[in-house]
């Protein structure tokens, strides 16, 4: 995506190189974004990584009441 809007930033301005470039090169690194984001989300990437964001924060969340309860991290009572 950046990649695409600095080529289209450049060929708006007139920069010398991205003057000459048709607006199909261009416009080109849109399409490939789009393609990864449709592949991403039929392979089912995209949800394996929220999930495991998404477990990533509970863990946290569980440590953190943990602590809070004065537990250690293994569970165990403060004089274990």
């Amino acid at each position: 995506m950046l990649l695409g809007v600095g080529l289209c930033l450049g060929k708006g301005l007139g920069w010398s190189m991205l003057h000459a470039l048709a607006w199909p090169w261009v416009l080109a690194p849109f399409g490939v974004a789009a393609l990864l984001w449709t592949w991403s989300d039929r392979s089912g990437r995209t949800a394996r990584q929220a999930m495991a964001r998404e477990a990533a924060r509970r863990q946290v969340r569980k440590q953190q009441q943990r602590e809070a309860l004065g537990l250690g991290p293994r569970g165990r009572g403060p004089g274990a």
